[in-house]
């Protein structure tokens, strides 16, 4: 084999394995950034409240999304690959290595591109798994991450870490296309060439050692850009916080301690969960043996107050909840004790369509303390919600609804 046409590199050459690595890994960048910034554009007009997105469009978000995500952790793995490979290899000396700050420049750029490449795609990933929305990544290995929570904080500090990350990339890459483009064009020497296939070995580079102030420098970047990206994160985070509409306090002979009132849909076949954080409940119960009337709740729930992941804005606009319009979904219910159980009916009210509802639950009651668990399925389109979304397919119509709280017996006064 000719000299610089060896699988491991030389002093003086890449091998073959290097080379592959390098264009590789070029190519898939020069996939996913595209292709993330068109799916970015994209999601912005899809989640806008006041966009009324179509099936079609949200589909083609998702697409791109899935498309740019799959490509991502191609990257990761690729990057962790090449990695690994290149510190078992020799390093080629650099043929402008006489030139210390251009030389130095240039190593920079290198161990930019080497954290880069693994902290952009780590970063989106776990945005990814943080985050309950739509586009999965496209393979069999599951969307989450081990160690990372379905989190609102996670998922914004690690959306803004991603770009900011990004950002450094494109610098980054930018600058090694500037610099190989000099060495080919103005110095004429034959650097470039010995990172295309076919080419030999080249000169000998001179016998230099490489310094440690580049990957000192690229550390500090990487320090600042990290630091950055987590201001950036606590902001959008404090700026993303939901505005709950006001409600008064309740008069209720059993007081709920803690609970939980979530949602789920599905979109683009993935479950989207969220939850309303302010809500109240006016509950009187009697316990009792024999089918019949147990009591009644009324609960009201601040529609602002809601989290769906990455689609909570698009939840507020106008062609879902409408929460400028319509704050507050009230419903009033009977509870009845039934053969097997316990169920409460009742009118909901939500975005001005009324419906009589029935909510079946578990009740266990330990002296003065009771959980209740209960779940039903809502018809969205009953209710006027989504209806430019009439594809199950792109959001299912179901929304399911899932009660889980614990109340103490005892009413408090209304202040």
């Amino acid at each position: 084999m000719p000299p610089g046409n060896t699988l491991s590199n030389t002093s003086q050459s890449y091998g073959a394995v290097t080379k592959t690595f390098h264009w590789l890994t070029a190519l898939l960048i020069l996939s996913a950034l595209p292709l993330g910034w068109i799916a970015s554009d994209l999601a912005h007009q899809v989640t806008d409240p006041a966009s009324g997105a179509t099936d079609t469009e949200v589909a083609r978000a998702a697409l791109l999304f899935s498309l740019h995500k799959t490509v991502g952790v191609a990257v990761f793995f690729t990057a962790l690959a090449r990695i690994l490979w290149t510190v078992t290899q020799k390093r080629p000396g650099l043929l402008n290595a006489d030139d210390r700050l251009e030389a130095t420049a240039a190593e920079l750029v290198h161990w930019l591109l080497y954290g880069a490449l693994v902290l952009v795609p780590l970063s989106g990933w776990v945005h990814h798994a943080a985050t309950t929305g739509f586009a999965p990544i496209l393979w069999p290995f599951g969307q989450s991450l081990p160690f990372v929570p379905k989190s609102g904080a996670v998922a914004e500090m690690s959306g803004a870490i991603h770009y900011v990350a990004m950002l450094v990339l494109v610098a980054a890459l930018l600058a090694h296309v500037a610099g190989a483009l000099k060495h080919f064009v103005i110095d004429r020497d034959f650097t470039l060439q010995r990172m295309l296939p076919g080419f030999g070995a080249g000169p000998r580079p001179p016998a230099v050692r490489h310094a440690a102030l580049p990957p000192v420098l690229a550390g500090l970047v990487w320090i600042v850009a990290l630091g950055l990206g987590g201001w950036s994160g606590q902001a959008a985070l404090r700026d993303s916080t939901p505005q709950s509409a006001a409600l008064e306090q309740v008069a209720s002979d059993w007081q709920v301690q803690e609970g939980t009132l979530e949602i789920t849909v599905r979109q683009m076949g993935s479950a989207v969960t969220g939850r309303f954080d302010d809500w109240t409940a006016a509950i009187t119960f009697t316990d009792r043996a024999l089918p019949g009337p147990a009591g009644s709740v009324e609960v009201q729930v601040s529609i602002p107050s809601l989290t769906l992941g990455s689609v909570t804005a698009q939840a507020m606009g106008p062609d879902f909840f409408d929460a400028e319009r319509f704050a507050h979904a009230v419903f009033r219910g009977e509870i009845i004790r039934t053969e097997g159980g316990y169920i409460v009916r009742g009118p909901l009210s939500l975005k001005g369509v009324e419906m009589v509802i029935e909510l079946p639950f578990a009740l266990e009651i330990d002296g003065d303390t009771a959980r209740m668990t209960g779940a039903l399925s809502l018809d969205r389109l009953a209710f006027g919600v989504g209806e430019s979304m009439a594809d199950a397919g792109s959001l299912g119509h179901g929304v399911e609804v899932a009660v889980d709280l614990i109340a103490q017996r005892g009413p408090r006064p209304l202040s």
